[in-house]
This record gives C-alpha cells, structure tokens and sequence, in this order.
C-alpha cells in the first residue's frame, strides 16, 4: 500500500474504532512479542469468527485518546520484518502477518500489522494456548468460539460425507472381514473374539466409527468398498499406484478397498536381502531392503492425511534404491521434525473422520508416533533416516531409503547401538552433505563420531579408543574401503601386478584432503594390510619391493 492509502485506511480503522479485528496501542518505544503473539491468536481466530480476510494490530496510537501519537517499535525495517518469522515460530498451525506497513503520518510514525484470519477448521494458538476478543479486551478463545471454528470443518471433511445411494452391498466381504479381526485384535480385553465375530455388519462398523448417522461415507467405501463401487467416488479417482522407475519400467494401479490394496501394492516392491560389510569382518551383515512396518506406516499416512478435495491420487514411486510416496495435501499440524521425537500429539487432523475409523482398524495411531517409527526402524537397520519434501505447496513427498548412502554412517550405526535418536539424525544429515548446527557439530567430534571440518564433514569410518599412540588412525575416509578396493582389483585383473609405486599413484588422489602425505601413506598401509588379512591380495615380493596380485589368481 502507498502512504496514501494507508492514511486513508489508517482514518477507517480510527473512525470505527477497536472491535473484535482492531487493536490500537501505543507502543512508544517497544512492546513484548508475547503480548503481539497474544493479540495475533485473539485477532485471527475472531476474523475468522467474522468472515473477515483479515485483522489490525495498529502500533502508534492511544488507545484512549484516538489520536496519533507515534511508535519507536522496531525502527529499522530487518529487525521489524524479522517479527514474521517470531510468530511463525510460536503459532499453531504455523502462520504469520499478512503483511506489515509503515505509515509516516503527520503526527509520528504508524506500524499496521496486517493479521489473516484463521484458516477454517482451524484456531490458532500462541504457545499452546488459544485467545480472543471480547469487546475491547483480549480472552482466552471460550469452548463455545473453539466449537464454532472447529464445527466449520465437519461439513469440509470430505471423508465424513455419507455417499448417496451407497449400501452395505457396496462393501467387499474380505475387507469388512479383515477390518473386524483387526478390530477384535485391537479390543480383545473389552469384546470376546466371538462377539465381535457375531455383530451384524451394521453393528460392526456403527462400533468401529465407520458409519454417520447409520450411513456409509466415503471414508467407509475409500477402506471397505468394492473395487467396482469406486464410481460412488467420483470425480476422485480412488486408487494407489505404484510405479517402477529405473533400468525396468512398470505401473499398476490398485483401487477400493484401500484396506487390502495397501498390502497388494507392498508385495509389488522388490523388496531383496542387502548386504552390509561391517568394519574388520568378513561375513556381511544381511537387511531387507524395506521393513514392511515402514512401508505401510507410510502408506497408511498417505490415505489417513491425504486432501481428497483435489482428486488426486497416491503414487509410490519404487527406483533402485528408495521408495518415494507422495501424496495431496501439506501438512495439517505442524511440519515433520516435530513429530521425529515421538513427544508431539496433534490436535486436528485433516480428515477426522478417516483418522478415527483407521485409528479403530489398527492401521494407524493418533497420538502421532508413526513418524518416529519410521525413523527408530531406519537406524535399527542402520539404513539413512527418512526425507520430507515439503517445497510444492498442497503436496508433500516422503523418500524411504533402501540402501546405504555412506558406510561409514551404516558401519557406525552396527558399533554403536545405543546412539540416541538426535545423533543418528545428525550424522544423517552429515552423510547426506547437509549443515548442522556448530553445537552439534562440537558434540559428534568430542564422542568420534564425525570428522573433518566444516563444510567438509564426513562420518567417522572408525570408532576407535583414544591412546596416547594415535600414528595409525585413520582420521578420515572421503569414500568407503570398497571402493578403493574395487579400483585396486580393476587395476590388478587389466595389468596382473602393482608395485607400491603403483598403488600409490592410483589411489593418493583419490583419498579425503584432509590427510597430510604421511597419513594418506599410512592410510594405504592399513589398507594393504587389511585387504591381505582378508584374503583378497597377496605380496610376491619383500616389503621394500612389493609385488601385490590378486589372491585369486595365485589359487588357479
């Protein structure tokens, strides 16, 4: 807006004076931000409540006299701007100032603070607690204001929307089946297996929260439906799709029910045995490459978060060495690291209804642990912890890992079984090249775990006890054993034999810059050492002039 137009807003605002969308303060020299904060969730949640597309917080003039005064707040417009990202971090859902504007009015300087209303469905809270207006003071948002905003979205759940001329004909008998074993499983200290077996269907799913006012919805047909009821559906194309990408190409589609096609889609996933080799061991350590809890965990968030107000359908896209989910819809509470820890519950979700008969089914919990799941069984199985995507708005893409990024990591997750979570993360993030916080960093290095220096960081390739003779550590590895390995034995199957002339010509470049000379040589000299240990080569000579061929061709 230009300063004419914000003065003429500015005379609007005072002529209507404060209501439950204005507030005018003073605001001399400074003002706390937990106070904004306060006046934020107040302001949006009561725009909302109004139909209004926004609120103003105006800083700069008495609140008794009307009159224009003149604020000092924040006077340099990068600390008043960086205001934004402070209630961005201390609001739930996430949200921040439309815009902030700056009016030089004749009697001192005006800061208008543009406020969105909350989104529908949706209060917001400034750290954890609800406000509002009432009259000209600032409240704590009543039971009967939070009812009335999370109200507006019963009739915007698409799922909880019964399906006209939908019957129980419409469902599949082994879905409807498996949804009652799996409940009398989830339930076996309240009902006998035999009575939960006995309930009529309508019973069944009236118990298992599947049923609106005795009617089918559409989250009943998206689980139970038969593949041939999928129309009821329309113009939402009710199907997971899983597609093959990589030197083979495949897809396939699976429609209703989501309950059985969640398990027909993981059985399309290559899911082979991976090999680990840890460190000074010759027998390698064997993996799935998915862990079917992981894979499903995932694909059932898909279906429980989805929007389905946008038609689109799941994709699990399988390459060589990850699985990528994606699916409509950005996330409803929150962003994925809050969840990481396993401490964060969510309040709301998107589709409540989906939610609670999933929840009933055993397909997912609520209490917001599916995604520390995914990431304790990751390391478990000392595999790279899982990536959201969250850079296309309405959409979010999660990659699972099924394979090794950076042995060291895998290696260093076999040694030590009892890192905490936030460690695992970290050297996640280093074997993934990406920053971490210098505390952090501080941390890694004192316990061994990481070396080299920033931006350089690398996983420890090993953990070893801290002597005073430290001359034949090896500090640190830019790539695995294996491969300098593999170009040793490349070298030797073309010219028979190397000299240690030779294999310091082939390999010295290749080593991490952070060794000196006299490291790199002694790095080669543990690798030798290593490599004849293992029986991969042999020296046909004396130590001051080797000779190293492969020992497979010495056994032929």
């Amino acid at each position: 807006m230009d300063q004419a137009t914000l003065d003429t807003l500015l005379d609007e605002l005072i002529a209507t004076w404060e209501n439950e969308v204005v507030e005018f303060k003073q605001a001399e020299h400074d003002y706390h931000t937990d106070k904004i904060g306060e006046y934020f969730s107040a302001l949006s949640n009561e725009a909302n409540l109004r139909g209004v597309d926004r609120a103003w917080l105006v800083f700069g003039v008495n609140n008794k006299t009307r009159a224009v005064v003149g604020s000092d707040y924040r006077p340099q417009p990068e600390r008043l701007h960086g205001l934004k990202n402070q209630i961005a971090q201390s609001t739930e859902p996430s949200i921040t100032f439309r815009d902030i504007h700056v009016l030089d009015h004749a009697q001192g300087r005006v800061v208008l603070f543009a406020i969105p209303p909350a989104p529908r469905g949706i209060p917001i809270a400034w750290k954890g607690h609800y406000f509002a207006r009432a009259g000209e003071s600032r409240t704590s948002l009543g039971l009967d204001k939070l009812d009335e905003i999370r109200a507006q979205t019963l009739a915007q759940d698409w799922t909880a929307q019964p399906v006209p001329g939908a019957t129980m004909a419409h469902l599949d008998e082994q879905a409807v089946q498996v949804a009652r074993n799996a409940f009398a499983k989830k339930y076996a200290n309240r009902f006998p297996e035999a009575e939960v077996q006995a309930w009529p269907v309508q019973t069944f799913l009236e118990r298992a929260r599947m049923l609106r006012d005795g009617q089918i919805t559409r989250a009943t047909l998206l689980l139970l439906g038969r593949s041939s009821a999928a129309h009821l559906l329309l113009p939402h194309p009710a199907q997971l799709t899983w597609k093959l990408e990589g030197q083979e190409q495949a897809y396939e589609h699976f429609g209703l029910p989501f309950l059985l096609a969640t398990s027909d889609l993981y059985q399309r996933i290559r899911n082979v045995q991976v090999r680990i080799l840890p460190d000074n061991a010759l027998i390698p350590l064997e993996v799935s490459k998915y862990d079917r809890r992981v894979v499903l965990e995932a694909l059932h968030n898909c279906i429980a978060h989805q929007d389905y107000s946008r038609s689109g359908r799941i994709v699990v896209t399988e390459r060589p060495a990850t699985l990528v989910f994606e699916n409509e819809g950005q996330f409803f509470e929150g962003l994925p690291d809050d969840y990481i820890s396993g401490s964060k519950t969510p309040r709301r979700y998107r589709n409540t209804f989906m939610a609670q008969a999933m929840t009933e089914l055993n397909m997912i919990d609520t209490m917001g642990y599916g995604i520390h799941l995914m990431h304790q069984e990751q390391a478990r199985r000392y595999f790279p912890m899982p990536d959201y995507d969250l850079t296309e708005p309405g959409f979010v893409r999660l990659t699972i890992y099924g394979g090794v990024v950076d042995l060291a990591y895998s290696r260093l997750l076999i040694q030590k079984t009892d890192l905490p979570l936030d460690d695992v993360l970290a050297l996640d993030r280093v074997q993934k090249k990406l920053p971490i916080p210098d505390p952090v960093v501080a941390r890694l290095k004192r316990s061994g775990l990481i070396e080299g220096r920033k931006p350089n960081l690398h996983v420890s390739a090993t953990i070893a006890n801290v002597t005073e003779d430290k001359a034949g550590y090896i500090r640190t590895r830019a790539q695995d054993d294996v491969f300098y390995l593999k170009l040793l034995m490349d070298y030797l199957e073309i010219f028979q034999e190397a000299s240690r002339a030779d294999i310091d010509k082939l390999l010295l470049g290749k080593l991490s810059d952070a060794l000196n000379e006299a490291q790199k040589s002694n790095k080669i000299n543990n690798l030798l050492t290593k490599w004849r240990r293992a029986g991969r080569i042999v020296n046909l000579g004396s130590d001051k002039v080797s000779r190293w061929v492969s020992a497979e061709k010495t056994q032929r």
